[in-house]
């Protein structure tokens, strides 16, 4: 959710400015802008509406030069997406600026900046921000405390960087509650919302932490803490090449991350085989806090809470362990009673999800005996700021809808059970059980991803069809919902999930011959009840698809479509016939045209409330 890049050096940056662009296209935008200060000390300014591929046409018919620039992809909070929304925004025809997050109390600074003679062009919270810099500037302030009294002005989330025509070898920068990371080289310096986009020029790198300022010039910089008081960050060597992020082959980058999953999967889970314990994948110290583990409290967002519903029933039938799940947003802002002796879960594919974040740090303070992150991305913020952590091995993940990232966060959520469970309720024969599931699990997902053909030839069905429901039951109505999450995000149908049993309390009203009904029925000890709520859906005239084990039993007939699944160990079913529903979501929205790895009006990575 929109990405910045910065540059201080004595070096053209312009085209690094836009490869730092291009590297941040997976988080989700819709205009992309460029501001550089030329030798003449004048500010040059492109800004497109679109694609950072639009942004490039305009720099390549009237190219924009120097050495100190910054730059932005936009996804839309405030004003409709537009060219003059994109950042940067200027004023005075001397300070650019460009920002990630949500300014909240931005109207009444615009009143006050309207009375002071200040003119708007958009309408952008982030315009707010940029004729405060430069009000201060007029001040006779430097850049650097211009920066730090207006950061005191606001309220909200930001990352930020400006440069001013008046400093023109400078870019200040600010952060509190979105990502920001200086990339240092030499004798020159970076900024960028994540380190990914500067790869291609540095490996070493600092993460601002909470209320940081930062100047940095080619040859310096300079971090000062929210009480302005100079502070040094630890800097650290990402050496790992950059992972390769080209289609291999595939149409889409969806379709590559589904078929990355086996690999994923099996990444995942080996790093059980290479600590002496499989506590010791959850960082030191964590047998020392499991040991005391009485309860859990999962918060995530989205396709992560999907997996912290998994969870839950894992962690209460199999080690025994009462655990409850929540929505980020609504855990950070209720009052709440706290099992004693529990365990914070928090699970982000980003580690950057603002919402989970905020409940993390909300929950500082003693209420939990500790904090444990699973996510994808090492040195987060909430990987920096957790007490435990669990990384998957996911690898880049480019599509908005989540795939590989979800799986693998399952398989992290299934060895912390284990970890969890062999201290109460789970013999030696059952941890024995689980663990060859899990080595066994990346062929179970190849096997369906051989479905793939019989998957695509029967999404037509929903090509004409404007809603859907997904039904499940037990560990697998989360598996609905994350089917009909995926179903909405990249076709745009609006679909549904409820637990099979609800259908008569409810749902049911909506059945008829136009209402598709996508049922998650593996061979377990409610597949006889969910029959029966399947009976009730074809007896409404209601055209079912049924992801049905190879053994329970189903069979295709008029207004029945059965997809056989492999027949797999129990508690890795849900990790298995997700991989199904992802399928069938991809080939549907690839068959009504739909942009499968950008979908309109989201995002890869949430960095605003």
């Amino acid at each position: 959710m929109c990405g910045i890049v910065a540059a201080a050096a004595r070096r053209e940056v312009s085209e690094i400015l836009l490869e730092g662009l291009r590297r941040l296209e997976y988080r989700g935008y819709d205009s992309a802008g460029m501001a550089l200060i030329d030798n003449e000390h004048n500010l040059q300014l492109h800004k497109q509406q679109g694609k950072v591929c639009e942004l490039e046409k305009a720099q390549k018919l009237h190219p924009h030069l120097g050495c100190t620039g910054i730059a932005h992809t936009r996804w839309a909070t405030h004003g409709e997406p537009s060219g003059a929304n994109a950042h940067p925004h200027i004023s005075g025809q001397r300070v650019a600026l460009v920002h990630n997050g949500i300014i909240e109390n931005h109207a009444a600074l615009r009143e006050e900046l309207l009375a002071s003679g200040y003119e708007f062009s958009s309408a952008t919270d982030t315009e707010v921000v940029v004729h405060l810099l430069h009000q201060a500037l007029d001040g006779g302030k430097t850049l650097l405390v211009a920066l730090q009294e207006t950061v005191r002005r606001l309220e909200g989330a930001y990352a930020i960087a400006a440069v001013d025509v008046e400093h023109p070898d400078q870019v200040v920068a600010a952060r509190k509650g979105s990502p920001l990371v200086i990339g240092v080289g030499i004798g020159e310096n970076f900024l960028a919302s994540d380190q990914l986009a500067l790869r291609q020029v540095t490996d070493r790198f600092i993460f601002l932490e909470e209320g940081d300022v930062v100047e940095i010039t080619p040859s310096s910089m300079q971090i000062y803490d929210e009480s302005g008081v100079p502070v040094e960050r630890k800097r650290t060597l990402i050496s790992e090449a950059v992972e390769v992020v080209d289609l291999g082959g595939f149409d889409h980058y969806m379709l590559k991350e589904i078929h990355e999953q086996p690999r994923a999967l099996a990444a995942t889970y080996a790093q059980a085989a290479t600590h002496p314990h499989i506590d010791d994948c959850f960082g030191a110290g964590a047998a020392r806090v499991f040991d005391r583990v009485k309860a859990i409290q999962i918060v995530a967002c989205g396709t992560s809470f999907h997996a912290g519903m998994v969870a839950r029933y894992w962690l209460e039938e199999l080690a025994g362990i009462p655990c409850q799940v929540e929505v980020a947003s609504e855990f950070r802002y209720r009052k709440r009673v706290t099992h004693a002796d529990s365990l914070l879960v928090t699970i982000s594919q980003s580690g950057e999800t603002a919402d989970t974040l905020a409940a993390l740090r909300n929950a500082a303070g003693g209420e939990f005996i500790a904090s444990l992150v699973v996510s994808n991305v090492a040195n987060s913020s909430l990987v920096r700021e957790s007490d435990l952590v669990f990384l998957t091995k996911a690898g880049m993940e480019i599509g908005v809808a989540s795939t590989k990232a979800f799986t693998t966060q399952l398989v992290g959520l299934l060895m912390l059970t284990l970890a969890l469970g062999r201290r109460r309720a789970m013999s030696e024969e059952k941890q024995q059980e689980v663990v060859a599931a899990l080595q066994s699990l990346p062929d179970y997902v190849q096997q369906t991803l051989e479905l793939n053909s019989v998957i695509e030839e029967l999404s037509g069905a929903f090509i004409p069809k404007h809603h859907a429901l997904f039904l499940g039951r037990g560990i697998e109505y989360p598996i609905a919902m994350e089917g009909a999450l995926k179903l909405k995000e990249i076709s745009y149908i609006h679909a549904e999930a409820y637990p099979a049993g609800e259908l008569k309390h409810g749902p049911l009203a909506l059945v008829d011959d136009d209402m598709p009904v996508v049922a998650v029925a593996p061979s377990d000890d409610l597949l006889e009840k969910l029959k029966s709520n399947l009976e009730e859906v074809r007896s409404r005239g209601g055209e079912l698809f049924v992801f049905a084990d190879q053994q329970a039993g189903f069979v295709s007939e008029p207004r029945v479509k059965v997809f056989p699944m492999p027949h797999c160990p129990e508690v890795i079913k849900p990790i298995v016939y997700t991989v199904a529903l992802q399928l069938l979501s991809y080939h549907v929205a690839l068959q009504k045209g739909t942009d499968v790895d950008k979908p309109r009006n989201l995002a890869k990575s949430v960095t605003v409330e």
